[in-house]
């Protein structure tokens, strides 16, 4: 079996750095995106199994970003989970309204991150 492919979109290198080690380590590739557009045609060319979408993004935010993944008829069923530090009242229901599929706050707690990806990809 090829291992799952989980697109991360994230400007912070640190955060990069962290979410890609974690999902290395549990036997994930990981491709990544520096901004929303280029998280938008990532995942258009690589149809990745999983998302990760950061939502304070340089260019078009990860809420439109969503938007535009869950628009196109090739992407529309990858599922995407915002991961932001905007951990807000009203902020869930937000992301979830704007397509993403499930919501999870910044700092990550790497058990809750991958429990969540692998419910998705079970």
């Amino acid at each position: 079996m090829s291992s799952k492919r989980i697109l991360y979109v994230e400007d912070n290198f640190q955060n990069k750095r962290l979410v890609r080690k974690i999902l290395a380590a549990r036997g994930f590739e990981v491709l990544e995106a520096e901004d929303g557009l280029t998280g938008v045609e990532v995942a258009t060319n690589e149809l990745p199994d999983l998302i990760l979408m950061d939502i304070s993004l340089p260019g078009i935010d990860g809420v439109e970003a969503t938007q535009r993944i869950k628009a196109h008829p090739g992407t529309m069923a990858i599922p995407v989970i915002a991961l932001t530090a905007n951990a807000m009242r009203g902020d869930r229901e937000r992301f979830i309204a704007a397509g993403c599929d499930e919501y999870l706050p910044k700092p990550i707690s790497t058990m809750d991150l991958i429990s969540m990806i692998n419910r998705f990809l079970a």
